[in-house]
């Protein structure tokens, strides 16, 4: 079992910066691929950003690519989202979540980003 906890979200105007942090309870955190999903109201989830277990590969959506960066700290069992050039079509909801970035096992309750303009 892994507990995923996101932290980092808040209200930021159009063009500024969010760090998102997502702290993993199980030891073999390092062997999980991690990824970051987002929900906007009345959308699906969708994939942003995702890093494999092996840290070696980074994957990101076309509408974040150059703007968010996913990096992983083994020592502190943390995944971050750095989110940079913030636009109000980013306001959702974003999740953690651990396992193939195709269908992860397991997922953080979520961490509200607003973007205003």
């Amino acid at each position: 079992q892994m507990q995923l906890v996101e932290s980092g979200g808040g209200l930021v105007q159009a063009g500024g910066s969010l760090r998102l942090s997502c702290a993993a309870s199980a030891r073999t955190f390092s062997s999980y691929s991690m990824g970051w999903f987002r929900q906007a109201p009345g959308k699906e989830r969708e994939f942003v950003a995702g890093i494999r277990w092996s840290g070696t590969s980074t994957f990101y959506a076309d509408s974040v690519r150059g703007r968010f960066t996913i990096s992983r700290d083994i020592a502190k069992n943390t995944v971050y989202l750095q989110m940079n050039s913030l636009k109000p079509e980013d306001t959702a909801v974003y999740y953690c979540a651990a396992g193939p970035l195709s269908k992860p096992d397991y997922w953080g309750q979520g961490t509200q980003v607003t973007v205003s303009s």
